[in-house]
């Protein structure tokens, strides 16, 4: 398993550390999703480690909200350099390096369908454009046994978006369940997708959400 980060290196070693400790091999390579070479190189070195690439996990993302007067060029340009170009990129780079069998996984967000919240409108258009993006390379690489899924979070107790952040009642009380997820909730769809179990699975935008978007 290879994985990129930003910063955060020392997070990063630890997860490689979990890999090799369950024997297999595993490498994290710094690499901001902005930049596109570097995205590249960073999926050329896990191939060449690994021989070819079988799974891709579009995973990078950033959160930048706020009224519409207040997001200039900067939070525009990063935003869909890292949510839409990023995935693009990768997705790229990736499939030169599979063969029959090979999946592409995107991340979105509840968001995307319902911005509960006023200031969302940045991030919730990137992460709709992975919307269309999975459909249309489900379609073009469908006939090279490519499948491309694309799995929408709802609230998550994660880092970034704690349980117990001030707010978190408010949003919980959106979901049907009443409840964040636990990240293995979202990490258990998204490996489903990669297994054998999910290969007519293409083109699909899953919610693993509680019912957000019900």
């Amino acid at each position: 398993m290879v994985l990129t980060y930003e910063s955060g290196a020392d997070r990063a070693a630890e997860v490689v550390e979990g890999i090799k400790g369950q024997g297999r091999r595993g490498l994290a390579v710094q690499a901001d999703s902005a930049v596109p070479e570097e995205l590249t190189a960073a999926v050329d070195e896990a191939a060449a480690l690994f021989g070819r690439l079988d799974i891709l996990v579009n995973n990078a993302g950033v959160f930048l909200v706020g009224p519409l007067e207040d997001l200039g060029p900067a939070e525009i340009d990063r935003t869909l350099a890292v949510n839409v170009r990023a995935p693009f990129v990768a997705s790229k780079a990736a499939v030169r390096h599979m063969e029959r069998g090979g999946r592409i996984i995107s991340i979105g967000s509840n968001v995307g369908e319902r911005a509960v919240f006023p200031g969302l409108a940045l991030y919730s258009m990137s992460k709709t454009a992975l919307t269309g993006m999975t459909k249309g390379l489900a379609r073009e690489l469908g006939p090279r046994g490519v499948t491309v899924n694309l799995v929408h979070p709802g609230p998550t107790d994660t880092d970034t978006n704690p349980v117990d952040r001030p707010d978190a009642e408010t949003i919980t009380g959106f979901t049907a369940v009443g409840r964040y997820a636990e990240p293995a909730e979202i990490a258990a769809t998204v490996a489903h997708l990669a297994s054998a179990d999910g290969a007519y699975i293409t083109g699909a935008s899953i919610h693993v959400d509680g019912g957000f978007t019900a």
